[in-house]
């Protein structure tokens, strides 16, 4: 399958895109988050904390500002210490990751496309994609790898920006945001649910649950065991 259409933009000119100060990403996220997702922090620290394995990849991790609250989450909640790889396709973002994170243990960063991980095969229990399937330009690439990458009955957890659904105002908002996004090259497309489902089956992952919520797309989605 073709990458998904959308603004058109390649990983480098996102990459390029995203060469922002971590804060103003931070405020930018927040908006995105709130008026074109329709979603809440709350709701994605249930969704997301818990899918974490003993080795952990978190794709798009951006400037870390998701995973610090993710693992404060999990400290909280009394869960186990992991193995985190955190991966992002734009070195401004990770620069940001590295400070956040530095002297902590259990944590390295890694500069990858989503499509083409220098990562070994069948070594992560869980993969994260928190708030970016929106920006990959390549997503059927990113799902294989994600499958080649994670372990045999390894999950990943992903919410995936929808076309606007809500009523009036919010949905208007939401296409202001969207069109800005796709200018600016922070989004490449939205997307309809059936077509993520497909594509997640067609990479080789098998749904586990999914909900729509807003306009966002919660799917968590297995590698099948080995035979």
């Amino acid at each position: 399958m073709e990458p998904a259409s959308g603004s058109g933009k390649s990983a480098d000119e996102i990459a390029e895109a995203y060469k922002s100060e971590p804060w103003w990403y931070d405020v930018r996220g927040f908006f995105i988050l709130t008026f074109a997702y329709n979603s809440t922090l709350p709701h994605q620290l249930r969704f997301f904390g818990p899918n974490f394995g003993a080795d952990h990849l978190e794709l798009a991790v951006g400037s870390g500002t998701m995973l610090e609250l993710l693992l404060r989450w999990r400290r909280w909640k009394k869960l186990p210490p992991v193995r985190i790889v955190g991966a992002d396709y734009a070195e401004s973002m990770l620069a940001g990751a590295r400070h956040r994170f530095a002297g902590k243990p259990g944590l390295r960063f890694l500069l990858a496309d989503a499509a083409a991980m220098p990562l070994p095969s069948d070594h992560f229990d869980t993969v994260n994609v928190a708030n970016a399937v929106h920006c990959f330009p390549d997503v059927d690439g990113a799902f294989r790898e994600i499958r080649r990458v994670l372990k045999p009955d390894g999950v990943l957890a992903a919410n995936v920006l929808l076309y606007p659904r809500s009523g009036w105002p919010w949905r208007g908002i939401a296409e202001r945001i969207n069109r800005w996004g796709m200018r600016k090259g922070i989004l490449y497309k939205p997307y309809e649910q059936e077509d993520v489902r497909q594509r997640l089956i067609q990479s080789g992952l098998t749904i586990v649950s999914e909900r729509v919520s807003g306009n966002c797309y919660d799917v968590v989605a297995r590698k099948p065991p080995q035979p």
